[in-house]
């Protein structure tokens, strides 16, 4: 039998994390467009500055219903019509809000970039806010959040925000409302929210894919260039206070098989010069399968399928005065909650005694630096970093840089960032559980106070 020779490795390439052009229509929407050869399917990103602690008192929530009433007609399309046009393209549109504004994110084979774009400057421009759609829109609402409060997931979420802010600022309540404020939202409320935030002098467009033959000045010029707006007035920002005493939460679920884990505090957002270490240092106590929470309570006690830990950046400022979510999140079956719990306390101590290992963090650099590649094959990823950064308030080669500082970093830079991210003492821990059951095991470990709340 003849065998085909062995395929030879290729020549390593270089990579870098793609760097945008920067620009400015006549209207003041700021561009950023980032050329991909071989990207035919175009992503565009359109970050509005209508963040969520904008929204009126007792309106939680009308962001959200904003955001997803964009896609729901204009002045001279009907919801229908809308869609209808949409799917000509081959395009599809989302649009969401969250505590740094709203986005609308579309994807279009570039050959239909024009019509696509021309749509979503139309919504931009000239929603409908039609008082049947903004109706749908709020019952819809309604109906989900039920279904996310029966979710334990997000029950924990919900709880461990109410828990480390105070009730004043936005960051403690509900990301898309409660039942309460959705109820109160109608079509006038949207356009009231609409026209107060909304404008293409604080607007950012980011643009990515394969644009070889597209004019795209005149694609601009003939779309989002006709949007028009004033300027708008500065608005001031509310500091972030937050609370992470530690203490346990217990959300009661009577008859629960499995509690969740939510363990939180508040930490720097990604201005901080510790952000990288951190990410690093992150990754190995609970990045992935291999990391040290993993080792122990999934793969050597089998409590779990599965923790991780993470950052999440809630608000980003220039200045440094934003913040993150520092979290350890995973699930038990009942009756471990309480030995995973001990365990998972005993992790943290034995990587602030010991700290980690240089295989650790090699392993970890490897895994987040050489899958970067991989991570931004696709422009819609490119161009949601990109939207990332600006709504962060970052420069445009932040990514970049943030993989050579990982690549940089040494285990003692990672271990002193993990340890002080995740301090035993300074972690607020919602369990979603039968409170009968795991209430006094957990009482037993002496991690900090322990309360019930109803489920």
């Amino acid at each position: 039998m003849d065998l085909h020779p062995r395929p030879a490795p290729g020549e390593a390439k270089p990579w870098a994390f793609p760097a945008p052009e920067r620009g400015a229509l006549p209207n003041g929407l700021t561009v950023l467009r980032c050329h991909r050869p071989g990207q035919q399917v175009v992503a565009v990103e359109v970050c509005l500055d209508a963040p969520l602690d904008a929204e009126p008192e007792g309106l939680d929530g009308v962001a959200t219903i904003m955001a997803r009433a964009l896609s729901e007609g204009t002045d001279e399309l009907s919801a229908e019509d809308f869609a209808a046009e949409l799917e000509r393209c081959g395009a599809t549109l989302d649009a969401h809000a969250d505590h740094p504004g709203v986005r609308v994110s579309l994807e279009v084979p570039v050959r239909r970039l024009p019509k696509a774009l021309g749509l979503v400057a139309d919504a931009l421009r000239a929603p409908a806010f039609a008082e049947s759609e903004v109706e749908r829109l709020v019952r819809n609402r309604l109906d989900e959040i039920p279904h996310e409060t029966a979710n334990p997931g997000r029950r924990a979420a919900k709880q461990l925000s109410k828990e480390l802010f105070p009730a004043s600022l936005r960051m403690s309540r509900p990301r898309q409302g409660t039942e309460e404020t959705v109820a109160r939202i109608d079509a006038a409320g949207v356009r009231a929210f609409y026209t107060a935030h909304v404008r293409p002098a604080t607007a950012t467009a980011v643009i990515v894919g394969d644009l070889t033959g597209v004019d795209v000045d005149q694609v601009l010029a003939e779309t989002l260039g006709a949007w028009t707006g004033d300027a708008g007035t500065a608005r001031p920002v509310p500091p972030v206070t937050a609370d992470d005493t530690g203490r346990v939460v217990i959300v009661d679920r009577p008859g629960a098989v499995q509690t969740q884990l939510l363990l939180g505090r508040v930490g720097p957002d990604r201005h901080d010069r510790v952000w990288p270490a951190q990410v690093l240092g992150t990754y190995c106590l609970g990045g992935t399968l291999t990391s040290r929470l993993d080792r122990v309570l999934r793969e050597e006690k089998g409590y779990t399928y599965g923790v991780r830990a993470f950052g999440q950046v809630l608000r980003s400022a220039a200045d440094g005065t934003g913040a993150s979510l520092l979290a350890i999140s995973g699930s038990v079956d009942t009756e471990s909650t309480g030995p995973a719990l001990e365990d998972l306390w005993k992790v943290l101590r034995t990587l602030a005694a010991e700290g980690l290992t240089d295989e650790e963090r090699d392993v970890a650099v490897q895994n987040l630096v050489g899958v970067a590649p991989l991570k931004y094959e696709t422009a819609a990823s490119v161009a949601g970093t990109l939207a990332d950064q600006v709504e962060q308030h970052l420069p445009d080669d932040f990514q970049a840089r943030l993989y050579a500082r990982l690549a940089e970093t040494g285990t003692v830079e990672a271990t002193a960032a993990v340890v002080a991210a995740f301090p035993e003492d300074r972690l607020v821990t919602v369990l979603v559980g039968d409170a009968a059951r795991i209430k006094e095991p957990v009482e037993a470990l002496g991690i900090g106070p322990v309360t019930v709340v109803k489920g």
